[in-house]
């Protein structure tokens, strides 16, 4: 089943089209590549599926309980539908433990309100040992467990990647985006990433986009890939056919040869 249509999507900066006329069609618990040379509006696209930017032409429509469009409407809200993110570089805050970072991922599930939280009524504390419950599995997962009460920006980058898809899930998307997560990272890390998103999809039962420049990554874990170059998309397809595709060696090497 299509959770994720992309139709005809546009989104110019002045007389730059950074993505242009874009199609996409995803379904339920894939996971899928956005490939693509530097600069040809990988990023761009993720900030068009999560709110951030408006299109300027086409739409987006997510297709979790029923189909919606999401033009025009603001990040908080596609992230309460069930759309999630990690970002190029990563945003975490660094002054907050790793358990509070987490924390705060959970704002879209947390239901009781201001009364319920001054008056400790029981609706408060049920709700906080659920909460409690998730960040618990959540860094017990992600090997973060004994690092819980560590500021962030003290963690190493592996691991700040690491808590940041933590975080991300703790909202429980039903569509996480992860923009570059193996940036960085030396190559057994690259390999247990590849086993982590491998495992997210199958125990959250969730839809995965991640944006890669590491193609061992991304041919051994993606199920389809997108390319897009000078903000087109110029080829689709499973990776043994992205890997002999014509269009994707010359815009990655530059000529047929």
């Amino acid at each position: 089943m299509s959770v994720v249509k992309v139709s005809n999507l546009s989104r110019f900066f002045g007389g730059v089209k950074a993505v242009s006329e874009v199609n996409m069609d995803i379904n339920s618990e894939e996971i899928v590549g956005l490939i693509g040379p530097n600069g040809a509006g990988k990023t761009t696209l993720f900030n068009l599926l999560t709110g951030i930017y408006s299109p300027t032409e086409g739409d987006i429509v997510y297709n979790f309980d029923k189909e919606l469009s999401i033009k025009n409407k603001k990040p908080y809200e596609i992230s309460a539908l069930g759309v999630s993110r990690t970002f190029q570089n990563i945003r975490l805050f660094g002054n907050m433990t790793v358990e509070e970072n987490i924390k705060i991922g959970l704002h879209n599930n947390i239901k009781s309100g201001a009364i319920s939280s001054f008056f400790r009524l029981p609706v408060f504390y049920k709700e906080e040992k659920i909460a409690q419950d998730k960040v618990e599995k959540l860094l017990e997962v992600f090997k973060l467990l004994d690092k819980k009460e560590e500021l962030a920006k003290n963690l190493p980058y592996g691991e700040q990647r690491r808590l940041e898809i933590a975080r991300a899930l703790a909202s429980e998307p039903t569509v996480l985006l992860l923009d570059e997560p193996a940036a960085g990272m030396n190559p057994n890390e690259t390999n247990q990433l590849m086993e982590l998103i491998r495992w997210i999809r199958d125990e959250f039962k969730i839809t995965i986009i991640l944006i890669e420049h590491d193609m061992s990554l991304v041919m051994n874990v993606c199920n389809r890939i997108y390319v897009l170059d000078y903000g087109k998309m110029i080829a689709e397809g499973l990776p043994e056919e992205i890997q002999n595709n014509p269009a994707v060696i010359k815009a990655y090497l530059g000529g047929d040869d």
